[in-house]
């Protein structure tokens, strides 16, 4: 074993990547032919699709969301070049992926050493919320890649080079500027020694990267007459988010989210069980720490991450933490090390820990891009899609979004020709009977489980109340109650664990009233 790891602290730095990136591509192979999932269809793949057909930086075909190009610009790349085909984009994001991990790797070595390298690099692959984004066409995964290798020179003493990282990081998503608006905290009250100018020189440079983002604002405003996305995407994420005590609910999630979803609460209790230990004493000595002030600026990004996604974001997804993950698994991993003298033990068994969070779902209400339980959501819209092209063809299709995406746009991965569809905002109670109402316009309704609704220890009226009011939480009417509602005739029906998809075939208008009254009482 210290064989092998002394070849491995030999190997130069791009030979590293190339390793990484062999390895997750193997384990996400099966992955890789699915259908774009979610946000992936709603925003980012007809982002690219825009900017490589009308050369716009601004999408036409989709929901401007005023994020920065850098991700459309990267995908539009590889489709042009390889074909508009779904596993182009999965590789194309494995590179990312292989290029954040060799920086994991990179930054651990530098702060720790190599063992501590290595098992934080295999903990943050298999880590089921990285792993998943690992292959799905989201700004958040360049984002992070980005992030961490500006870290990762700035632990090497570099200044200039870090900004540059810092810049692509912004370019990618704007919420990026976190990490250098932290670091430039942190050289303004806690910086390392010096005059007043050169801290405020370190601390200007940190603030580079606030040029780029400027600069793209202003070509956003300049091009639709607003500095972020359209309206409704803007009240969503920012003005509908800033209320006290949302606030205070979602940082409690975002605590949550970084410690302890999807098996890392194994990972934070084992660390603060090492930390009741003294440090080992080996041949070579007290073994080592990350350094206190590394420490302490890591644990600033973070917080500045859990801040941040409290105040903003409509939706509380975990991979907009994604570049502090590693952090916390980098701190957990020295942690143990330093105190536990058979460390490896508990690191493998973290690890194995993490491998089962992506096929076992916990016992609370989780995001499906949390672990593999996305991958049973495409392929049940797949072949409810192949349902539609073989039976349907031609008729007009009342659904909901991403759905109405993945019928209308072909290159999706869903159908070969677009469907005409009449969109409605969720499949509950009160969006039914508006459907119900306007019958004529469609001849099918295809629903599917909009909210994944697997089973959970915690029950609360309160806490479903709060959900629905901050968080935009919602219940859909199941298979059964929807076609009885709609007075339609089932035609398939799928489910996978807590997910589902349902297509109706409508017929003539008749009266339900009775139904719709029984399902009014029975509707919490």
């Amino acid at each position: 074993m210290r064989r092998g790891f002394s070849r491995l602290a030999q190997l130069p730095s791009v030979r590293i990547f190339p390793i990484v990136f062999v390895a997750i591509f193997v384990m996400h192979a099966p992955l890789l032919r699915l259908p774009f999932f979610w946000d992936e269809a709603g925003f980012y793949v007809p982002a690219a699709y825009d900017l490589v057909h009308s050369h716009s930086l601004i999408p036409t075909t989709t929901i401007d969301t005023g994020h920065p190009p850098l991700p459309a610009a990267y995908l539009g790349f590889w489709f042009a070049v390889s074909g508009w085909k779904p596993a182009v984009a999965r590789i194309a994001q494995l590179l990312l992926a292989a290029f954040a991990l060799t920086n994991v790797f990179l930054l651990a070595r530098r702060l720790t050493n190599l063992p501590v390298a290595f098992a934080s690099t295999v903990a943050t692959a298999v880590y089921p919320i990285f792993f998943v984004q690992s292959s799905l066409a989201h700004a958040d995964l360049a984002a992070a890649a980005f992030t961490l290798w500006g870290l990762r020179l700035r632990f090497e003493q570099r200044i200039w080079l870090p900004q540059f990282a810092f810049c692509l990081a912004v370019l990618s998503k704007e919420t990026a500027i976190i990490t250098p608006l932290a670091l430039a905290l942190w050289e303004a009250w806690h910086g390392e020694d010096g005059s007043g100018r050169s801290r405020l020189a370190r601390t200007l440079t940190c603030l580079i990267p606030l040029a780029p983002l400027m600069a793209w604002l202003t070509f956003h405003y300049y091009r639709t007459g607003r500095v972020f996305g359209n309206p409704e995407f803007y009240q969503y994420n920012v003005t509908h988010a800033l209320s006290p005590l949302r606030f205070l609910l979602a940082l409690a999630l975002r605590f949550w989210h970084l410690f302890g979803t999807m098996n890392m609460l194994a990972l934070t209790g084992a660390t603060l069980v090492a930390m009741r230990f003294p440090p080992v004493v080996d041949d070579a000595g007290e073994r080592q720490r990350i350094p206190v002030s590394a420490q302490l600026q890591l644990l600033l990004i973070m917080l500045a991450y859990l801040i941040t996604f409290s105040l903003l974001g409509g939706a509380l997804l975990t991979r907009y933490l994604l570049p502090a993950y590693p952090l916390v698994i980098i701190i957990g991993m020295s942690t143990l090390r330093r105190r536990i003298l058979l460390w490896q033990w508990p690191a493998a068994v973290l690890v194995i820990f993490f491998v089962l969070g992506l096929f076992f779902d916990p016992p609370y209400r989780f995001a499906p891009e949390d672990n593999l339980t996305y991958r049973d959501f495409v392929e049940l819209h797949a072949r409810a899609s192949h349902f539609l092209e073989e039976h349907e063809k031609g008729q007009t299709v009342m659904t909901a979004w991403p759905a109405t995406d993945e019928l209308t746009k072909p290159y999706l991965g869903y159908v070969r020709e677009a469907f005409p569809v009449s969109g409605v905002p969720d499949f509950t109670l009160e969006e039914l009977l508006k459907a119900r109402q306007s019958r004529g316009r469609y001849q099918v309704a295809y629903l599917f489980s909009t909210k994944y609704e697997a089973s959970t220890w915690f029950r609360s009226t309160l806490w479903e109340r709060l959900n629905e009011g901050f968080f935009d939480y919602h219940r859909d009417l199941s298979p059964e109650a929807a076609a009885q509602l709609l007075g339609g005739r089932v035609v398939y029906v799928d489910r996978k664990k807590a997910e589902w998809v349902e297509i109706i075939e409508m017929e003539q208008p008749s009266s339900v009233a009775g139904t719709v009254e029984q399902l009014l009482t029975k509707t919490p």
